[in-house]
């Protein structure tokens, strides 16, 4: 058993294909049968049942596959450490929602570039939900999401502080039939769990949902009058977008949303996630800037506050 074999073992289990699994691997399908093969007759034990349209992994099989997991990550958090250590920055792969990256991390990554410029640094844009996801399988170091986070494998620590508001065409040519029409990211978003909520409590039912994958679409279907969003208000604050929309407030127990950085407990902090982390704390004076220099976009009730 080596990493090599343990890497097949994860690519399977998680595609659940040997063609699949040879393509992550970059490889040939026959290298991935070679190996698992091998692995089987090591261990005496069936890894993975064959199936009429890919794999599963047997009893067995999960369980290797779980060991092979923690292995490969423990594998990846060394080589980063020996690099952090010996001053070469090592890499940091950050999982954050579409609207934080749009607005927060801006200034926050500029500043932590500037001072680090040998770390090889990634974003991974999602909902929260899936970013959680991603901290879990060790597939990011860390991740901007809303709302609380309670998970044993995991620690959090509060990032900001974000004010939802009802977002609107500013031109006013929504249709009656838009207004109940919530224009969001799919499913696993905590702002659009937020914004139903809101449509729920105000007695705007039935409303129908249009699924979006980038924020730029929401906000430019918002702005055609096609439906309305819940968003950070620091987002339509800020250019290209402030002055073409109309945010209106909700109630208090809907509109505050704290982001918080969440990372598994087991991982190691080294000097270029605290040095990260110490950025985050300083917080992106440079968006505050722009924001008490810029004239807010129109506020108006929001109307989904229930008599």
């Amino acid at each position: 058993m080596d990493l090599a074999g343990l890497r097949v073992v994860k690519a399977v289990a998680d595609t659940g294909s040997v063609s699949r699994a040879a393509e992550s691997l970059n490889c040939v399908q026959s290298n991935v049968t070679a190996r698992l093969k091998r692995l089987e007759e090591d261990l005496g034990v069936d890894l993975f049942r064959r199936l009429s349209r890919g794999m599963a992994p047997t009893p067995a099989g999960r369980v290797l596959a779980d060991y092979a997991d923690r292995v490969l990550r423990l594998v990846a958090q060394a080589r980063d450490a020996v690099a952090d250590a010996a001053g070469r920055g090592g890499r940091l792969a950050v999982g954050t929602m579409e609207t934080t990256a749009a607005v927060r991390l801006p200034p926050i990554l500029a500043r932590f570039h500037a001072d680090h410029p040998e770390v090889e640094l990634t974003i991974v844009p999602g909902p929260s939900e899936v970013m959680v996801a991603e901290v879990l399988a060790g597939r990011v170091d860390g991740a901007f999401v809303a709302g609380a986070v309670e998970h044993a494998e995991l620690v959090s620590q509060p990032a900001f502080e974000e004010e939802l508001v009802l977002v609107e065409s500013a031109t006013g040519i929504t249709a009656e039939a838009g207004r109940t029409t919530l224009l969001a990211f799919r499913r696993g978003c905590a702002y659009r769990a937020r914004a139903e909520t809101a449509m729920r409590e105000a007695g705007q039912v039935p409303y129908r949902v249009l699924e979006f994958g980038s924020l730029e679409a929401i906000l430019g279907c918002v702005g055609a009058g096609m439906g309305v969003a819940v968003l950070p208000r620091a987002v339509v604050e800020r250019e290209p977008w402030r002055g073409m929309f109309t945010a209106r407030p909700l109630p208090p127990e809907i509109a505050r949303m704290p982001t918080r950085f969440v990372r598994r407990v087991d991982t190691p902090e080294t000097e270029t996630l605290r040095a990260f982390l110490a950025a985050v704390e300083d917080g992106p004076p440079a968006v505050s800037a722009v924001f008490a220099s810029a004239a807010q976009a129109p506020t108006h009730a929001a109307g989904l506050i229930p008599s």
